[in-house]
């Protein structure tokens, strides 16, 4: 079925539109939102969460600036890191600077060994500070300083917070592989 349509009805306040368009982006939302959760109950909150500002604000999307799909994935990424900030205090942290030792090495062939889903069980591990910058800098490519504004905390404590997780997801690849 044709996307314009179906955002029509919504735009509509149309409930069957609602429901194909939920259905048709769910698991793409699910995907998104797993990279900011614990485990698939918090996904589907931050999903379920999603939908609702995506139904409230639809009359606010413009397909001559992005595709629906982008929009969407904007929108599941706020929340994400809205659930995040509900869950831990970026502001009380200390801010850190990096240190100048370089970041250690990841063994890819590890991580070849791991399957998608065994992959993220062990990023999911990681503090929830460490997990947000590293799934924001790693999978969804956000440089340093969007980084430090989304999360209101300094580029220095961002780049502190990757390493970390570089740090912590190697040891943790190494207790894997042996």
């Amino acid at each position: 079925m044709d996307i314009q349509f179906i955002l029509d009805g919504c735009i509509a306040n149309n409930r069957k539109a609602q429901e194909l368009l939920y259905r048709q982006y769910y698991e793409y939302a699910m995907v998104i939102a797993l990279r900011y959760s614990r485990d698939d109950a918090d996904a589907a909150d931050i999903v379920s969460e999603a939908f609702v500002k995506v139904f409230k604000s639809i009359r606010s999307f413009d397909p001559s600036k992005a595709a629906f799909k982008t929009w969407l994935k904007r929108i599941v990424i706020n929340e994400g890191l809205d659930h995040f900030k509900a869950r831990s205090r970026f502001g009380s942290e200390i801010e850190l600077e990096l240190e100048t030792t370089p970041a250690p090495n990841i063994n890819n062939a590890a991580i070849e060994q791991l399957n998608a889903k065994e992959l993220m069980t062990i990023i999911q591990q990681l503090p929830p500070a460490t997990h947000a910058v590293f799934v924001l800098y790693a999978v969804d490519g956000y440089n340093h300083r969007e980084i430090a504004e989304h999360l209101q905390i300094s580029e220095g404590t961002s780049k502190w917070h990757l390493s970390e997780a570089r740090k912590t997801l190697q040891e943790k690849l190494k207790t894997l592989k042996n």
